[in-house]
């Protein structure tokens, strides 16, 4: 067995807080609550990753559009940071499946009208361009368009767009759909060099790829919806189970795909899967 990384958890970062949601009499989520906290590791910056899985159609784009502050919940409400308030649009970056960027503007373009966004840091943004543009290996494409660049630095490019303006919270929509084994493996190695950027970076990710989640994550989530006694379907989703990877000796490995145990997670959460 894998002996387990010593680590702490300490401030809440995000709060989903009795989140409910329906659109007319349909009941889509149901007192969803979670918690990701501030992880700790001695010597080492390690950012959050949660891996947020479900059945097609069961709320979680819904519950992904209220966690960015881009739809309101029917109750409850999603917290960053301890503040007394809801979250609200823009103070969490978003990465849709199709890496959205202006077309008429170059990357650096893109790149600097993101981190111009951010108050008090607007004499930073140049440097912090360029730091993000060396560290990610775009440099060389900074005068590029879009439409110029391949898919990959497509979404190097989206992801740090959305890092820039955001600082610290990053929701990624199927970032691994679509992917090659290689050019998955190199994704899972981007997401996590960005939240290890700094402690605070928190990073969830809306995936069916279960294997690519727990590669990555520190946490995974399970959407599903709860049955009676009877059997019978429960209205509304929740997060029916949760995961933690680094309890178990499956976070923070470079290798961790070639763990025994990381199969055995993975066949333990496909099997869950297929009940939610």
């Amino acid at each position: 067995m894998t002996s387990l990384p010593a680590y702490t958890e300490d401030a809440v970062l995000l709060r989903i807080d009795a989140v409910s949601k329906s659109y007319g009499e349909k009941l889509v989520l149901r007192d969803v609550s979670a918690t990701i906290r501030d992880i700790h590791r001695a010597g080492e910056v390690t950012g959050q990753i949660v891996g947020f899985i479900g059945p097609s159609g069961i709320g979680k784009s819904t519950l992904f559009r209220i966690m960015a502050g881009l739809e309101a919940p029917s109750s409850g409400r999603v917290v960053l940071d301890h503040e007394d308030r809801g979250v609200v649009a823009g103070e969490v970056g978003v990465v849709a499946q199709d890496y959205p960027l202006f077309a008429h503007r170059t990357v650096w373009g893109n790149l600097m009208l993101a981190a111009r966004k951010m108050p008090g840091i607007v004499a930073e943004a140049r440097g912090r361009v360029e730091s993000y543009l060396d560290d990610f290996d775009l440099a060389d494409c900074s005068n590029h368009y879009p439409a110029q660049l391949s898919g990959g630095q497509r979404q190097r490019c989206a992801i740090i767009q959305q890092i820039l303006c955001s600082l610290h919270y990053l929701l990624l929509d199927e970032p691994f759909s679509g992917l090659d084994p290689i050019a998955k493996r190199k994704t899972e190695a981007l997401i996590q060099k960005i939240a290890n950027l700094d402690e605070l970076n928190t990073i969830i990710i809306v995936t069916h790829d279960i294997a690519a989640a727990v590669s990555v994550a520190d946490h995974v989530w399970a959407l599903g919806r709860e049955r009676t006694a009877e059997g019978k379907l429960i209205p509304g989703a929740r997060i029916v189970e949760t995961y933690n990877l680094a309890d178990r000796g499956l976070a923070w490995h470079a290798e961790i795909r070639q763990m025994p145990e990381f199969a055995a997670c993975v066949q333990e959460i496909e099997k869950r899967f297929s009940t939610l």
